[in-house]
């Protein structure tokens, strides 16, 4: 569904990504893993669009949409749900999930219905301010924001960050129910735990390139990524 090839993207002289290639599977859940600082975060902006890139190919279902604007790349069917969930805080939760819907001129009625279904929390605070939500209900609110645009691809960057054990494994089995559901994703994740738990394909990014990729399996057999990542060794 999307392929990435030899992505370079620079802040000023920097280069944050330094020819990453990859791929997302349709109906996969993929898996980006990396220390802070490896450019995780600038690789989900360049798919969405809000970075460009200096050189290389973002494709999805064969289409080039690299330097793309934001908007168009939603209507070609991606959506982001970014790191620390940057909700509307003064709009409502309803109103944040309308403005997922912005560029949709149908009825979004039938959507709504199935975000209560999926996060009863947001039906039950929809007139609530989302400043006013805790971590984990901005969490589900900025993924159930995102859904709103009907994706085929979801770009999910740290989901669990700052979250609580419990809040994290409810937002684990909400990813699990998307792809159950059919939702192509592709994850940034720092708890590899869980994502081991979700994921049929990891990468592994340091310094601005990607240095793994490989099923669960060979992830849990590397013994460099099982210490710095899963906390064991043999």
């Amino acid at each position: 569904m999307l392929a990435v090839r030899d992505l370079v993207t620079s802040y000023g002289k920097i280069e944050a990504l330094k020819g990453v290639s990859l791929e997302v599977r349709a109906g996969s859940i993929t898996c980006l893993l990396g220390p802070n600082g490896a450019g995780k975060t600038t690789l989900m902006l360049t798919i969405a669009g809000v970075l460009k890139p200096k050189k290389g190919s973002v494709r999805l279902e064969e289409v080039e949409i690299s330097g793309w604007q934001p908007d168009a790349i939603v209507r070609r069917g991606i959506a982001l749900v970014p790191e620390n969930r940057l909700v509307f805080p003064s709009m409502t939760v309803l109103e944040n999930l309308q403005a997922g819907a912005y560029q949709r001129k149908d009825d979004l009625a039938p959507d709504f219905e199935k975000i209560f279904l999926r996060f009863p929390r947001l039906k039950e605070r929809s007139a609530q301010q989302a400043g006013t939500l805790s971590g984990g209900e901005q969490q589900m609110l900025a993924v159930a924001r995102a859904l709103m645009s009907r994706p085929r691809l979801l770009l999910m960057d740290e989901p669990s960050l700052g979250l609580a054990p419990l809040i994290v494994e409810e937002i684990f089995r909400a990813i699990a129910e998307l792809h159950r559901d059919g939702a192509t994703i592709f994850l940034v994740e720092q708890n590899a735990h869980m994502a081991l738990k979700v994921a049929q394909h990891f990468f592994l990014m340091e310094q601005g390139k990607v240095t793994f990729s490989g099923d669960p399996g060979s992830l849990a057999e590397d013994e460099v990524i099982r210490r710095a990542y899963l906390g064991s060794s043999r």
